[in-house]
């Protein structure tokens, strides 16, 4: 017979409204600091232990395919909690709830710098900037030691650096993803047996199958349509759909593509990128909401509040495709030694991307005499050393930044 434990957990799972699950959302969206780690302890405590939506084993294997697929893990855990709870209706729920504070913040931020104007040279604007070379310097140092271990990922690792630097395009850290996943295959196979799933969720294949099948369309067919069509809104949805697409390893890999996509083209300065993405450290939530900001500031329209929905739909968007689509069809493809390898290979790649992110143009931009290597070295170590939340960093930093502009 089933305990008492087991049969609460059954119940709980048992089904619920798509209400219940924004509300338990959105109050994680307002209140999850510290990156997508931490949120995805959030989440664990919130749906396994308090609400018992479902149990260890079913949330790790949504980990892992959160992990598995290119995007935001964090919030396509929530997504996918969210459509076991409530359906379709609830994985909208759960996104907005999760993802809601943080744009409105970034996007108000955005306006903010936007009614600066000549102000935007700042020192409280510029210690953001130097912020935000902790923060990348600290997410390389950590997913090098998770995902470049060893002497084959590391040299796979500084290959990709090497490409995004030496092509400074979006298509040149395609490359480097594309190289990542192809010698992945070749050369890193091998590692532990994978567990059975246990995935309480039930998506048809058919409807994985035409989900996937609308991903790549997208992804192949929106960069055609963006070059035929003079469209700015066209080219920012292409643009953002192909970063959210793309990103392996994290939200602060989305800062390489997105800095490739918007400031060549001269949609976005980069003082004003950086200082955006140091800021997207102090809210709460999903570090993809970055991209409700630079909807924000771009600088052709659509802009603002618009060009923020425009680019936050489409960042997010392949989440929402992939998560679903790819459900039916987890077990099998996390079991092939192929797909497992050529991950492998993918995440070293995007280690070097943010290696190469931190040179050009964090450091680069946000480093310009020995007063802003002081100030980004005492960040770090508050970062790295002392565990101190980053919203805090960001705050404090700001806060020297102002003050070292007054000498």
């Amino acid at each position: 017979m089933a305990t008492r434990e087991e049969t609460s957990a059954a119940d709980a799972r048992a089904g619920g409204s798509w209400r219940e699950v924004l509300g338990a959302f959105l109050r994680l969206g307002l209140t999850s600091f510290g990156g997508p780690v931490a949120h995805l302890g959030y989440f664990r405590e919130e749906f396994v232990h308090r609400r018992r939506w479902l149990d260890d084993k079913s949330y790790a294997d949504l980990v892992a395919l959160c992990q598995f697929l290119p995007g935001p893990a964090s919030s396509q855990v929530g997504l996918a909690v969210g459509l076991l709870r409530g359906g379709y209706a609830g994985a909208l729920a759960a996104w907005i709830g999760f993802t809601l504070p943080s744009a409105v913040a970034m996007v108000l931020f955005g306006y903010g710098i936007g009614a600066l104007g000549d102000a935007a040279g700042s020192g409280w604007l510029h210690g953001l900037k130097v912020a935000a070379v902790a923060v990348v310097a600290q997410a390389v140092l950590g997913m090098a030691r998770t995902l470049a271990p060893d002497r084959a990922r590391a040299t796979l690792a500084v290959v990709a650096a090497i490409i995004a630097l030496g092509a400074p395009s979006s298509w040149g850290q395609i490359g480097a993803i594309a190289l990542g996943g192809i010698v992945g295959a070749v050369l890193l196979r091998g590692g532990e047996e994978i567990a059975p799933a246990a995935l309480p969720l039930h998506v048809s294949r058919a409807l994985g199958a035409l989900l996937l099948a609308v991903f790549f369309a997208l992804l192949i067919g929106l960069p055609l349509l963006a070059a035929a069509i003079p469209s700015q809104a066209l080219k920012e949805f292409d643009a953002f759909y192909r970063a959210g697409s793309l990103v392996f390893g994290g939200g602060h890999v989305v800062l390489p593509l997105l800095q490739a996509s918007v400031v060549p083209p001269g949609w976005v300065d980069n003082d004003a990128f950086l200082a955006g993405y140091g800021a997207a450290q102090a809210v709460p939530g999903p570090l993809f909401t970055f991209a409700a900001y630079l909807g924000t500031v771009m600088g052709p329209p659509p802009n603002g509040w618009i060009g923020a929905s425009i680019c936050l739909i489409a960042i997010f968007l392949p989440s929402f495709l992939l998560v679903i689509g790819a459900l039916p069809f987890w077990d099998q493809l996390r079991r092939r030694p192929v797909a497992q390898a050529s991950l492998r290979g993918v995440n070293a790649a995007v280690v070097g991307l943010l290696l190469a992110a931190l040179y050009q143009p964090v450091c680069t931009v946000g480093i310009t005499d020995a007063a802003d290597f002081a100030l980004a070295v005492a960040a770090f170590l508050l970062l790295f050393m002392w565990q101190t939340p980053p919203w805090l960093v960001v705050i404090l930093s700001a806060a020297a930044g102002a003050l070292i502009s007054l000498r």
